[in-house]
């Protein structure tokens, strides 16, 4: 949404020359605005157009083959007078064309990369869609590839985005509402849905926020998600962002809602629980069994890249005789010449693997890697052979880094890896005991959490989480033949999804006694 301070309140003038004076006012020095004006004689009648676009958002071949050609030759040839009005509606070869009243309008549709058409002597503007905005293909998901799957991927276009989900599900229930919001981008948004799956207070309480803040520009899903979260204290992300359509369109069908924002190539998804973001795409492509192979092995290294640093310094600082004799000579005997303490030790080679992530990402291509690897390489050898750090730290760090790379979703790994920091602290200042406090901090932290009233850590919460297959999509991944319902937040009485397979009837009522399912029937 944007202040009514910025609206526009002027009345389509019947005068063309007023209205022209507006235009001219509001969009002084643009160099990218076509105004052309157009007068039409036949015989004594005379008629005067003004058109208005933005060049470079509109197809400039459209609005001469659709406008200016049934303007400049058929409205001359016509024997009987007609009003001009009547004659848009009757030779504008165009679907997509609307009557305005409104300055704001008209402005509003040429922002967009629409044709505004004024006429003398009518007090309407006419709206021509001519859109041809300039937008990346549709190529594959950079962030999210797998070994499986679609390839394509969405794109900074509202318009092709939706496309996209509309491809994959042809169902008339899958419902999409547009608005816009930024008092100066005004930039377009989407809620799409499934009707009678997505519960309707989820998406009253969507509506509501996003209706609730008033800001000048959103360029990027990311900020979006900032302002939807609520929690902005919480270095968890609350939203599940996704550049796969595959992706988006399964979590329509649990009766998920996909927000898309225009200029963005990543939509979110809510609401969302913290197995979701252990979850590819792929995983449901593959057999079961490695499905839950990769996923038993994601989860494994979110506990080494959150844990393995700081429970090394808990460990080699403090509690040294768990250790087996041969482990803690080994660690000795790699620290004899390293004059730092283990904390500060840790701490200085993560903080320069963090260095090495972050250059390696600015730098364009191919030389990004390169960085990274090769840096890498030397930066941790020279530390060694400085005395700086041990070859074990080195190792533990390395660990650590490769692990977080495995988890799929990128803002929920960056969370891991800055409560990293925090556990290495707590480990060097009270050992093992602040270890296992700064875990049980984090383990409260998000058992408190919700995402959109769903609780952030079902289905290890929750009491009736289990009737619903969350389970069978947790740790492990088990047969899609099994997964017979959607998730607990879908609405009642569509939480079916798989009815039969090989000519055998399923019905949730052996799973689920007490609930009586429409698609059963």
């Amino acid at each position: 949404m944007y202040d009514e301070q910025h609206r526009i309140d002027v009345e389509i003038s019947k005068e063309i020359d007023k209205n022209i004076a507006v235009v001219d006012s509001l969009f002084e020095n643009c160099g990218d605005m076509v105004k052309k004006t157009f007068t039409l004689r036949r015989g004594k009648t005379q008629l005067r157009i003004y058109l208005v676009y933005i060049d470079g958002l509109v197809n400039s071949e459209m609005v001469e083959r659709t406008v200016l050609h049934p303007l400049m030759y058929e409205w001359r040839s016509i024997e009987e007078p007609r009003p001009f009005q009547n004659f848009l509606e009757e030779e504008i070869e165009s679907v997509d064309i609307q009557k305005k009243d409104t300055m704001e309008d008209a402005v509003a549709g040429v922002l967009k990369g629409d044709t505004s058409i004024f006429v003398d002597g009518y007090d309407k503007v006419i709206i021509l869609s001519s859109k041809s905005l300039p937008v990346r293909s549709i190529d594959q998901a950079p962030s999210e590839q797998g070994t499986r799957g679609a390839r394509d991927g969405f794109n900074e276009s509202i318009r092709t985005s939706t496309a996209l989900l509309r491809r994959r599900i042809k169902d008339p229930k899958l419902k999409i509402l547009q608005n816009q919001t930024g008092q100066r981008s005004r930039s377009e948004y989407a809620i799409c849905y499934m009707e009678g799956m997505a519960k309707p207070e989820l998406i009253e309480k969507i509506q509501r926020r996003m209706e609730s803040f008033d800001i000048d520009a959103l360029f990027d899903s990311g900020m979006l998600e900032h302002l939807l979260s609520g929690k902005w204290y919480s270095p968890f992300p609350l939203c599940q962002s996704t550049e796969r359509p595959d992706k988006a369109a399964s979590a329509l069908l649990e009766g998920r809602v996909v927000i898309i924002l225009d200029n963005s190539p990543e939509v979110l998804i809510v609401p969302v629980t913290f197995p979701m973001f252990f979850q590819a795409a792929d995983d449901y492509y593959n057999q079961w069994w490695v499905a839950s192979f990769a996923r038993v092995l994601r989860f494994l290294a979110m506990v080494i890249a959150i844990g393995l640093p700081g429970f090394y310094v808990a460990l080699t600082c403090f509690h040294t005789e768990v250790l087996p004799t041969e482990l803690l000579l080994a660690i000795s005997s790699a620290r004899t010449a390293v004059t730092f303490p283990v904390l500060v030790e840790v701490l200085l080679m993560e903080f320069l693997f963090e260095l090495l992530r972050e250059a390696g990402i600015r730098l364009p291509g191919q030389m990004g890697n390169t960085i990274g690897v090769v840096g890498g390489l030397i930066v941790g050898q020279s530390a060694v052979d400085a005395h700086l750090v041990s070859t074990i730290v080195v190792i533990v760090v390395a660990l650590a880094a490769i692990a977080a790379f495995c988890i799929p979703n990128e803002a929920f790994a960056s969370a891991f890896r800055l409560m990293k920091f925090f556990l290495i602290i707590m480990g060097g200042i009270w050992g093992f005991y602040g270890f296992l406090l700064g875990m049980l901090v984090l383990a409260i932290h998000m058992s408190n959490l919700d995402s959109f009233g769903t609780p952030y850590m079902m289905p290890a919460v929750g009491g009736q989480a289990g009737q619903y297959d969350h389970i069978k999509d947790y740790v492990l991944r088990f047969p899609i033949r099994t997964m017979k319902k959607r998730p607990i937040y879908t609405e009642e009485g569509e939480r079916v999804r798989l009815r039969s397979f090989a000519g055998k009837q399923t019905s949730a009522k052996e799973d689920v006694p007490e609930e009586k399912d429409s698609n059963q029937e």
